[in-house]
């Protein structure tokens, strides 16, 4: 079982309503708990002699301010034309989204900045490894859609990019 298996799952139960699933395998046993103040995920590798384990927070639903129909519409509308014509950098793992290497250096990159196919636009800290995240396509940056230091989910769309 790899860690896109195991992600889709931990999607599944959060959706499902279920309190406590457990997954038994020849080599693998995973627990997911939910309905708790602290979800957490164990998984239990056999036959190692320690025994690893991840805790992994439940994805949260975001709920959006509720604003009168009307404005709320036309917005939207308006929104979805504008974004057509942008790519979407999206996040290839769950973890935590950093704009910089390091709290005293700058961003990688800045609404307006130019990125090429392979420039670094951010790093994922997932299970105390940071992951570089890089573009993959050319272009301007137009809108960073999430903040420093924020949870992200997988796929989550990260940034905003114009390629012409």
């Amino acid at each position: 079982m790899d860690i896109k298996e195991i992600q889709s799952l931990i999607k599944f139960v959060a959706k499902s309503g279920a309190s406590e699933v457990k997954l038994e395998m020849e080599d693998i046993k995973i627990t997911i708990k939910t309905g708790s103040e602290t979800p957490e995920t164990t998984i239990i590798q056999a036959p190692v002699a320690a025994t690893p384990q991840m805790i992994a927070p439940q994805p949260v639903p975001v709920t959006q301010p509720t604003a009168p129909a009307a404005s709320s519409t036309s917005a939207n509308e308006t929104t979805t034309e504008d974004d057509s014509k942008y790519i979407t950098i999206k996040s290839p793992i769950i973890g935590t989204f950093y704009r910089k290497p390091s709290p005293d250096k700058p961003n990688f990159v800045e609404v307006g900045s130019e990125v090429k196919e392979g420039d670094t636009v951010c790093v994922i800290e997932a299970m105390k490894l940071f992951n570089e995240i890089e573009s993959e396509i050319s272009g301007k940056v137009v809108k960073v859609l999430v903040d420093d230091s924020s949870p992200v989910e997988f796929d989550q769309p990260l940034f905003l990019v114009d390629p012409s």
